[in-house]
């Protein structure tokens, strides 16, 4: 089963990061990205850009496009791992590695429903 790890954390907290406080915990996270690779857990991973760079979609027929996130939330989705687990335990268990690491960052754990044209869904 796929999931996803969706890493939350306050932007201004690591836009506030000295460039070697931020290298040190990059560091730290790749430590875990090259484990997980290495078990054949770890899918695409990404660090996100600035939400002040990004930019939302929404409403109806071409929609309109809305500078920022979408989300008014106090911590932003800065990053994200897919991960393929045999259970929901083992991906908690990656997530506690990564707050291990990044212990002020929040990490929301949701599977993810393959879709590919024509291809009956995976993960159910």
């Amino acid at each position: 089963m796929f999931y996803a790890i969706l890493a939350y954390h306050v932007e201004d907290a690591i836009d506030a990061l000295t460039p070697q406080e931020d290298a040190a915990l990059m560091a730290e996270l790749l430590k875990i990205n090259t484990r997980l690779h290495a078990e054949g857990t770890l899918g695409p991973s990404a660090r996100l850009g600035t939400t002040r760079d990004a930019c939302t979609l929404r409403g109806p027929g071409d929609g309109v496009i809305i500078d920022g996130p979408f989300a008014e939330t106090k911590e932003q989705l800065l990053g994200l791992y897919v991960v393929d687990c045999v259970t929901r335990d083992d991906a908690i268990a990656i997530a506690r590695d990564l707050r291990r690491v990044n212990p002020t960052a929040v990490y929301e754990i949701r599977p993810i429903l393959l879709f590919k044209p024509g291809v009956p869904l995976v993960g159910k």
